[in-house]
């Protein structure tokens, strides 16, 4: 491989030294950033002839580059952080990606508080507040959040609510909080709480009940029988938890060992937590379309996870055990224990280890284990959906695998504020990103069919107009658009689709369990365009599970929007249909006068007076008022 002039004349010119290197386009644009131990030894082997680099995207990289930049640094610990800033600041496109933008929740532990609280957030911010997590999933926060809640006697109120309280809430009812927000509690106390919930939280259980038996102790000693039973309380709560976690090694030392497996461009990979010898948490995560070599794959993850924006603000232990070690590990290792001080205010070096033989080996052929094992069973779910939709296919007698489904459900409450909703299902799975809301224009009189013709002639509209332009995911139509009903409602979705030429899409009727006047009880049935006689589907049957669940979401999801609209109308403001009165001044001139009333009797130097109010302002919102009363 000949590298272009400009860059190989900046090839015999870069020195044997740590950095960073950045390819660019001919637009300048950059294209892959990495780093180095050696500058010269690693840029020169992208363009040797021969190479054993085998990463898939090394051939569009070669024929795209135009230019090559290079930033040396004083050692591999500087290149580590300086690649980490430059693949945040300009996301290169062949740099994998390991996450998408969304933020995970992580627990929050005020530290300047005079009462500490823990609380869910998904930005984590530098001030000074302890972090825990983040959690993989929503669920597994909040249980960590009750339990704490449950057994460790801290506030759940917020700052505004312990100023301003004047009896105590539910909380100290039930012995879950002192009422600092009432009484006056012993902070020497609630810090020790505050303690044992950051012990809780870190998995150092140990220490934990250390503390626990011995607050204990004295406290039956002192004869203050209710709160060493609220400290036995809590070492039962830390006793089941420690059941529950299996010891792999007796050690006192905190890691976390990734475990990854591949085939092909598809990588999971297996991140298990250890706490003092014993594993605490285990998470997987899918990769497709994966190239990198297994080192650079898990350099990524380390930056991702452990970084500024890496899935909240993860813990970082005093060992991290990889399957491959990356390049420039010392480096690497050297941030982590930069990263682990700023965040943890633990001035001690983090161990960045690919163990070959003994316990940590063990460990980490434990960790490559789960990954297989996620690998597995994320590919048996995929064949097991393959399966439940080719029987729905057969039972339905669709023309294509329904990857795809669409339901339609409608809301309105005594015929106001009707509303229908669209979800959707992609392999069985909720597709959130289409899911879509339609508040309907013209009924106001409770017709669900006049209002469902509404909705799907305007999904059904967009849906076809996408067709026509191209290939638009967003309305794209479905393999399968499902209603909930029966022939009435069937009949109302064919006219609206036929209505608009959609003569080959697929759409059927589910209608829920009944009885009959004659006490016969009806299963769920399915209505078929064209037939007389409904599909009936077994209960539990793979095909039943798909279509009520479309239907379920698609009744949910219209009673939320419904309800949506609903509260917006009964909290308009009477100025909201002001011109030129945005929400901005409308909350000031209410929380300068208070209510419509005094505003109508204001003058007009009071009104002027408003920040935002002007001759022009003031005179639309008098005819409106004027207009109004009489």
């Amino acid at each position: 491989m000949v590298a272009p002039d400009a860059i190989a004349r900046k090839l015999a010119a870069l020195p044997a030294r740590p950095g960073c290197y950045v390819f660019r386009d001919s637009a300048g644009a950059a294209l892959y950033i990495g780093k180095a131990k050696s500058l010269r030894a690693r840029v020169k082997s992208y363009f040797q002839v021969g190479s054993s680099d085998v990463r898939g995207f090394i051939p569009w990289l070669r024929d795209q580059v135009a230019d090559l930049e290079t930033i040396v640094t004083a050692t591999e610990k500087e290149a580590a952080i300086l690649e980490n800033n430059l693949i945040k600041e300009t996301r290169p496109r062949y740099n994998v990606k390991l996450r998408d933008d969304k933020e995970f929740l992580t627990l929050r532990l005020a530290r300047d508080h005079e009462f500490p609280r823990l609380d869910l957030v998904r930005r984590p911010a530098s001030d000074g507040a302890r972090y825990f997590g983040p959690y993989h999933s929503a669920t597994a926060a909040r249980r960590t959040l009750h339990l704490v809640e449950k057994h460790f006697q801290l506030r759940t109120c917020s700052d505004r609510e312990l100023r301003s309280r004047r009896r105590p809430c539910l909380q100290y009812q039930i012995k879950r909080c002192p009422a600092p927000c009432v009484y006056d509690v012993d902070r020497a106390l609630y810090a020790q709480q505050v303690r044992a919930v950051a012990l809780f939280l870190e998995a150092r259980h140990d220490e934990l009940t250390r503390e626990l038996e011995a607050r204990m102790a004295e406290a039956s000693d002192a004869f203050d029988y209710e709160r060493a039973a609220t400290y036995r309380d809590q070492l039962r709560a830390v006793q089941s938890i420690r059941e529950a976690q299996r010891v792999v090694m007796v050690t006192a030392r905190d890691q976390d060992v990734l475990g990854l497996y591949r085939e092909g461009d598809l990588v999971e990979l297996s991140l298990l937590t250890v706490r003092a010898g014993r594993v605490v948490d285990a998470d997987s995560f899918s990769l497709s379309r994966v190239e990198l070599p297994d080192d650079e794959v898990v350099a990524t993850f380390l930056r991702e996870h452990y970084g500024d924006e890496g899935r909240g603000a993860a813990f970082v232990p005093d060992e991290i055990l990889v399957p491959v070690r990356p390049e420039g590990g010392e480096g690497v290792a050297e941030w982590l224990s930069e990263r682990r001080a700023l965040r943890h205010g633990r001035v001690a070096r983090v161990e960045l280890l690919s163990p070959v033989r003994g316990p940590k080996r063990a460990l980490l052929g434990l960790a490559s284990d789960n990954a297989r094992h996620a690998f597995e069973e994320k590919r048996r779910m995929s064949d097991d959906i393959d399966e439940r939709l080719a029987r729905l296919q057969h039972k339905l007698r669709l023309p294509s695998l329904p990857r795809r489904i669409e339901c339609c459900d409608i809301s309105h409450l005594g015929g106001s504020d009707t509303v229908g909703a669209i979800v959707a299902l992609r392999d069985g799975a909720l597709d959130k990103k289409r899911y879509r809301t339609f508040h309907v224009k013209t009924v106001n009189d409770g017709d669900d069919y006049a209002a469902m013709m509404e909705v799907l002639s305007r999904r059904f509209r967009r849906g076809r107009d996408a067709d026509a332009k191209g290939p638009d995911v967003e309305w794209e139509l479905p393999d399968l658009f499902v209603v909930d009903g029966g022939r009435g409602q069937l009949a109302v979705a064919l006219t609206a689709a036929q209505d608009l030429g959609l003569h080959d899409l697929a759409i059927v009727g589910l209608a829920k369990e009944r009885e009959t006047a004659l006490g016969e009880k009806l299963v769920d049935r399915v209505y078929l365009p064209g037939q007389k006689n409904p599909v009936a589907l077994r209960a539990n049957s793979p095909e039943l599970f798909l279509l009520a669940r479309a239907r379920d979401e698609a009744h949910r999801f219209a009673n939320r929007g419904r309800k949506k609209v609903g509260s917006a109308k009964r909290l308009r403001s009477e100025l909201d249909a002001v011109a030129g009165i945005g929400p901005k001044l409308r909350t000031a001139l209410l929380s300068q006068l208070g209510s419509i009333a005094h505003i109508r009797s204001a003058s007009d130097e009071q009104l002027l007076a408003v920040p935002g109010m002007t001759e022009k302002k003031l005179r639309s919102l008098r005819q409106h008022l004027a207009t109004g009363a009489s």
